[in-house]
């Protein structure tokens, strides 16, 4: 039977309730750059949409005609201003719009590259599990209450104070109350956990989950 790690689970109140179990398989995992690395470079070369374009000395407007006589003027010979030496002439070597840089990264080496970043920060003590981010009503005042109680909890002092967003926030599931209070937080990015990735997820120091029970179910299914 695979071994489990305890963490504990705060309330919005910054306050214990409780603990949970978490699978090594997901947040014990051996810490893996090359495979990070990988996926990561990967995600991003697939976000290029690839339309930069230029054009070759056989693209470019005007130059049908010799600038100037072959001989006799003293200056260099040139055939035509559609010379990639010439202003407004053809690019050399420039990147064209069909050039192609989507790079396969399957489903498997993607989960395993997140499970290596996420049992990383939760070794870093840069994870944190919260029973709950509802709200009763749209209201970024209490948002900013749960945060500052958090952050006296965790001891995350940006999580609160940052006017860069530091804190990645992984709710469970769609909640309009939640979102539109705690967006206008600046330390706080929000995401929903079943887009979580190892590349979102290095962009920012900390990470704090919602509804841990059934997000650690959700992930340890993607593996």
């Amino acid at each position: 039977m695979e071994a489990k790690i305890q963490a504990k689970i705060y309330d919005q109140k910054g306050t214990d309730a409780g603990s949970i179990s978490l699978p090594e398989k997901v947040f014990a995992a051996k810490w893996r750059a090359d495979l990070v690395h990988q996926v990561v470079e990967g995600m991003r070369s697939n976000k290029r949409s690839g339309t930069a374009d230029t054009k070759d000395r056989g693209e470019v407007r005007g130059g049908g005609k010799k600038p100037w006589k072959q001989k006799g003027t003293g200056r260099a010979r040139h055939g035509s201003s559609r010379s990639p030496i010439w202003v407004g002439g053809g690019v050399t070597h420039g990147p064209l719009a069909e050039k192609n840089y989507k790079r396969k990264v399957s489903k498997k080496m993607r989960a395993q590259a997140l499970f290596s970043v996420l049992s990383k920060k939760l070794k870093d003590n840069e994870i944190l599990f919260v029973d709950s981010l509802s709200l009763s009503d749209i209201k970024t005042k209490n948002a900013v209450e749960v945060v500052k109680n958090l952050a006296k909890a965790s001891g995350w002092k940006t999580l609160a104070s940052s006017k860069k967003p530091r804190v990645l926030t992984a709710l469970f599931g769609r909640d309009e109350k939640a979102e539109k209070s705690f967006r206008n937080i600046p330390s706080l990015e929000i995401v929903f956990l079943k887009n979580l990735n190892p590349m979102d997820v290095l962009q920012y120091k900390y990470l704090l989950i919602e509804n841990p029970v059934e997000s650690v179910k959700f992930l340890e299914a993607r593996g």
